[in-house]
């Protein structure tokens, strides 16, 4: 954090106007961009350095968005243009790109704490889709494949042939069987036309008002904006539900799907969308699920031979392999346990 504090200090900050002196520090645990709080008075800022899989252009995708969902009334954070008016300062090499943001006040909680968190939930995302709908937008520097399952297959069977000397290899090889077997078993997501989504609403890109009832239970905004863009509805439901009703963290290895919180949170999706959901529109919510933990047991598992996308708790692990392999077991269980409760939420779904 010091080598990181002095850069921000030195390279960064002056490149804001009014920010030189601001205090600085660690903010959130997210897995992807370094994230920091800002503080200068009574102004705060939230100041990430971006993550090189994302290409800067995400920010005019992200600026043209929280436009829209302001000017319909919707809390959002903001980018804070530099002093030379780019949304982000490029500071070269491995000194990464920077991005300022306005400070939205919420908690974000990371295991749903009541039904009424999960309706919440579910009609904020709604209301994002709504807010979204019809918008005049060419998303640029999209990543693709992010939801290619068989793409992410391939990898995985890539790390497998490429990796057989890392130490973890036995084990993922192992998990990979049956990874790859229970891809026969699903049934095809519809074919459906994307629409705007967030692209990754797990709970904790959620803020709500509050700690305690009922301010925990009244969201305010969507945070982490750089998956915005269009996207399958069955991908962004099933991320949203694979992380709201899993009851267990996200490397345990065992992990149970709440079916009361899927109930909760999709009367509360289909309450705020304003509209009937279609029968492929609901069959892409019920297997959508099934698909995306399926999907992220695989990126985990190629991940633990890889070590180069995702984070990991370096308190808890003794490397990025051995916490991905947790993540991917603890993925395959989900799908397990939500594949169990098919039957249950095609009820819920009226299919």
């Amino acid at each position: 954090m010091e080598i990181q504090a002095h850069l921000i200090e030195a390279r960064v900050l002056p490149r804001y106007l009014g920010l030189d002196g601001a205090r600085v520090t660690p903010l959130g645990r997210g897995l992807v961009n370094q994230t920091y709080l800002v503080s200068r008075g009574q102004a705060r800022f939230v100041l990430q350095r971006m993550n090189p899989v994302f290409s800067a252009a995400v920010n005019d995708n992200i600026d043209v968005v929280t436009r829209r969902l302001a000017d319909l009334g919707m809390a959002t954070p903001r980018l804070v243009p530099a002093g030379d008016g780019l949304l982000s300062v490029d500071l070269g090499g491995q000194a990464g790109v920077w991005r300022l943001q306005t400070y939205v006040d919420g908690v974000s909680f990371d295991v749903v704490a009541s039904l009424g968190q999960a309706r919440a939930a579910g009609g904020l995302v709604a209301r994002f889709h709504r807010a979204l709908d019809g918008i005049d937008r060419e998303f640029s520097g999209i990543r693709p494949g992010v939801h290619d399952t068989a793409l992410h297959l391939a990898r995985l069977r890539e790390a497998l042939d490429a990796r057989r000397d890392h130490r973890l290899y036995r084990d993922v090889n192992a998990l990979a069987a049956d990874l790859f077997a229970a891809v026969g078993d699903l049934p095809p997501l519809p074919g459906l036309l994307p629409c705007v989504c967030h692209g990754d609403p797990k709970l904790n890109n959620i803020l709500f008002a509050g700690r305690e009832p009922p301010a925990a239970e009244q969201a305010v905004c969507l945070i982490d904006l750089d998956t915005v863009g269009p996207m399958a509805l069955a991908h962004e439901l099933g991320d949203a539900w694979r992380s709201w009703c899993n009851r267990s963290p996200e490397d345990a290895s065992q992990a149970r799907f709440d079916v009361e919180v899927f109930r909760a949170s999709f009367e509360g999706f289909h309450d705020a969308l304003g509209r009937t959901l279609g029968a492929d529109e609901r069959r892409a919510c019920l297997h959508g699920v099934e698909w995306i933990s399926l999907e992220l047991a695989v990126r985990f598992a190629a991940d633990a031979l890889l070590e180069s996308y995702f984070g990991w708790a370096r308190e808890r692990y003794p490397g990025r392999g051995e916490h991905n392999l947790a993540r991917a077991r603890g993925q395959w269980a989900l799908h397990r346990a939500v594949c169990a409760t098919r039957g249950e939420r095609a009820r819920i779904l009226e299919i």
